[in-house]
């Protein structure tokens, strides 16, 4: 009996021991959690996209305003240069309007002139002749109390001396008024120079429309197509003429408009056709189309190939991936590891001690699941990896390198 006491209470030694073996680790120095170290190297932030191959690549040539054609000056089959016009259209209205719309900011003008050069010292001057006159109102007023305190003089004269004075002070003041609204930060002033700015901007506007009746080629080439003539009213989203410019090889890729913002012409970027993904040629970004397809919510973009492979065909459909931002050794951080990452003010858990600790950061280029820190974090020092509501700020943790 005494002997299987013993050994029962031997079992639950054993399995004490075994369990403050496992559990006392985790209650002392808290949970195994996965960190990721901050590391300092380059980051790329690209835009992917897929497209095809043009060879020759071609480029829709249109208006970017209604109009009618007065001439088109090329024919079809033609070589052009750059710059050189394509389509003209009737620009009677156009310059009329920019006409009309100078005009209007030479008026402005005008108007700002007379207010400086003459409207502001006449009101100067009837300033200074308004308080002469409130001074001599206020020196006969004085003069006529005391006829009034001799007796020399009724109530009556009296009173119009004090409504003298009232009315050169009022008069004194409101010529005060004038002068200040003609002032720099008067109402007058800002009116004139307001509508001043808004002719020069109206001009402008008539200005750049005029320039819209003259449709010319935006790079040097051969016109394979021309679908319009003389007479025509024509409209912008129309494609009027085909033009195929000379040189490199294009690539004709759809882009999300939400990435339009991103894109800039002349960024470098890498491509592969899908029949050979593993070799891979240098683009550059050489057109953005100004407009946005309706159905697909993309925009059409075109790159230069200079050096193309020599197994590229026409259609041959390619993956390409824009650079759009570079950052050369910056502070990365997985974005998995980033709190609030779209807040007013994102953070991390920085391990510290064997605990867990709360840091505001700054936020920079994002791309390829990590994020650049402007601002909280060096490199080396580890972060918690992954969100677990176990984990809070003055939590114990044993950190597990995540692998790479």
């Amino acid at each position: 009996m005494l002997r299987g006491h013993r050994v029962a209470f031997a079992v639950a030694l054993v399995m004490t021991v075994l369990l403050l073996a496992w559990v006392g680790p985790r209650l002392i120095f808290g949970p195994e959690v996965m960190v990721a170290v901050v590391e300092q190297r380059d980051l790329v932030r690209t835009v992917v996209a897929s497209g095809r191959v043009e060879t020759p690549h071609r480029v829709d040539i249109g208006t970017q305003i209604v109009g009618t054609v007065a001439k088109v000056p090329v024919a079809e089959g033609q070589s052009v240069v750059a710059s050189q016009p394509l389509i003209v259209l009737d620009d009677t209205e156009l310059r009329a309007a920019a006409a009309q719309a100078e005009l209007a900011v030479a008026q402005a003008q005008a108007r700002l002139r007379q207010l400086t050069e003459l409207q502001t010292p006449v009101a100067e001057q009837a300033l200074r002749q308004a308080q002469i006159n409130l001074d001599n109102a206020r020196t006969q007023l004085k003069r006529q109390e005391d006829l009034f305190k001799q007796g020399f003089i009724g109530q009556a004269a009296l009173d119009d001396a004090h409504k003298a004075v009232d009315l050169a002070d009022s008069q004194a003041r409101s010529a005060g008024e004038q002068l200040r609204t003609l002032r720099v930060g008067g109402s007058d002033l800002a009116l004139a120079q307001a509508t001043l700015a808004q002719a020069h901007a109206s001009a402008e506007q008539a200005k750049a429309r005029l320039g819209y009746a003259l449709v010319r080629a935006p790079v040097a080439g051969v016109l394979i197509s021309r679908d319009v003539e003389p007479g025509d009213v024509v409209q912008p989203g129309k494609a009027l003429m085909v033009l195929s410019p000379a040189g490199d090889t294009q690539l004709v890729v759809q882009i999300d408009e939400k990435n339009l913002g991103l894109l800039a012409l002349g960024q470098g970027a890498l491509a592969s056709a899908d029949a050979f993904p593993d070799q891979r040629f240098a683009a550059k970004l050489a057109y953005i189309n100004p407009g946005i397809n309706a159905q697909t919510g993309s925009v059409e973009v075109k790159l230069d190939v200079p050096s193309a492979p020599q197994y590229l065909r026409q259609d041959m459909t390619v993956s390409v991936d824009i650079e759009v931002a570079r950052r050369v050794r910056a502070v990365l951080v997985p974005i998995e590891a980033v709190r609030d990452t779209d807040g007013a003010q994102p953070w991390v858990l920085v391990v510290e001690g064997g605990r867990a600790r709360r840091r505001d950061i700054g936020l920079g280029l994002r791309g390829n699941g990590v994020a650049e820190v402007t601002r909280g974090l060096r490199p080396g020092e580890q972060v918690v990896s992954v969100a677990s509501e176990s984990i809070a700020d003055g939590s114990r943790l044993r950190p597990i390198a995540r692998a790479r």
